[in-house]
């Protein structure tokens, strides 16, 4: 079915009508039967089947285990209680508490902010044509921490009430974003490499920001409260965070979905996008605050978590192939279950203390990073 008007050609990423770009190593060498199977409906029902189905089961698992261990016959048993509003038995209730109350809004809210990082890493990668960016590397994660720092210190947007943290990690999100881009763009180009170093030089004036809070608040919820946005953690989860996260996420992932073929487009590059009848500076922007607005929200719950939306576009794109409609299906999906895992780690290696997610996702990002660059060439003229 040809596009409608207006809208740009389905494209894919990795050539031009002129052959394959050097400048996008992160589209070459695509597993091209698998990408070939996933290209059609069935095979993409059967992914996206397969991962919900591991979605499902990840998620009874990681209620059932922790310091007290449920069978996951008994775990799923509980869950169809609390939803279909069925009893318990009187010396179930305290095993019914710790599924429901505790680690079923833990393990959901991991669900959601892996799926939001993976989506925003994918779009992240596409904008700035630089298979090296994702949302922490280029600081819009540590501006978010700043911000929601910044606003439980000094109670900042109380008129927001729970929505207050959110808000601010949103805006420092936003504010990170928008100087990273103003800060890359030279004479109306976007260098992409310059982004990446600028991304990281913030990163590091945020986290001095950060320090800077603690220094003229050194007291210990404020040094706990850096320490949770700085590293990363889900153990102060709730139901109440659910709805507003979840919609973000929903509504971010739908609108990346819609502008999947923009995103192919602009990965070719400005001047290929712009004869094609792409305006990349639009895209680039709305895109952009789309974003800043999941990570924001992402980080506000569950602090800067580094490599999720590195590492699984990488590993979905191996798998699928690079075009953007098939990826913002199978990214989220795959950072979703990674990120319950990875949280249920980070419950259970060290009990009963826990470990910061980001420590855990760095230990597994970096060697699967490193292999990934290898095997692609990066910097060795390979692609």
């Amino acid at each position: 079915m040809p596009p409608s008007a207006g809208s740009p050609p389905t494209l894919h990423p990795a050539t031009t009508t002129t052959g394959a770009r050097p400048d996008a190593p992160h589209h070459a060498h695509v597993p091209h039967g698998r990408a070939r199977f996933l290209a059609t409906r069935r095979g993409l029902l059967l992914a996206c089947a397969g991962l919900g189905a591991l979605l499902a089961l990840s998620v009874v698992v990681a209620i059932g285990l922790g310091a007290a261990v449920i069978s996951p016959a008994d775990t799923a048993r509980y869950l169809w209680a609390a939803v279909t509003g069925g009893g318990v038995r009187a010396d179930e209730i305290t095993a019914y508490q710790i599924v429901w109350q505790i680690r079923t809004p833990r393990v959901l809210l991991a669900a959601l902010v892996g799926a939001g990082l993976s989506a925003s890493g994918v779009a992240v990668q596409a904008l700035v044509r630089n298979p090296l960016a994702d949302p922490f590397v280029l600081g819009v994660s540590s501006g978010a921490s700043v911000g929601a720092v910044t606003v439980t210190v000094t109670g900042g947007l109380a008129a927001l009430g729970i929505y207050a943290v959110s808000a601010g990690a949103f805006l420092g999100a936003l504010g990170a974003s928008l100087l990273v881009y103003a800060a890359s763009v030279s004479r109306g180009v976007l260098a992409p490499l310059r982004l990446v170093l600028t991304g990281v030089a913030l990163s590091f004036g945020f986290q001095a920001v950060m320090s800077v809070i603690v220094y003229f608040a050194p007291d210990t919820e404020a040094t706990s409260t850096v320490l949770h946005w700085t590293l990363g953690g889900l153990g102060a989860a709730t139901w109440g965070m659910l709805p507003l996260v979840a919609a973000v996420v929903a509504v971010g992932l739908l609108v990346l979905h819609r502008h999947a073929r923009a995103l192919d487009v602009l990965a070719l590059g400005d001047e290929s996008a712009t004869s094609l009848g792409t305006d990349p500076d639009r895209h680039r922007r709305a895109l952009l605050v789309v974003v800043a607005l999941v990570t924001g929200v992402s980080v506000a719950v569950s602090g800067a978590i580094a490599f999720v939306g590195l590492v699984l576009p990488h590993l979905v794109r191996m798998v699928a192939g690079a075009v953007h409609a098939r990826v913002l299906v199978l990214a989220p999906a795959a950072g979703a279950v990674f990120l319950v895992w990875v949280d249920l780690a980070a419950r259970t290696l060290a009990a009963p203390r826990e470990l910061p997610l980001g420590v855990i996702t760095a230990l597994v990002g970096v060697p699967v990073f490193i292999v990934l660059m290898r095997r692609r060439g990066y910097g060795t003229g390979g692609r």
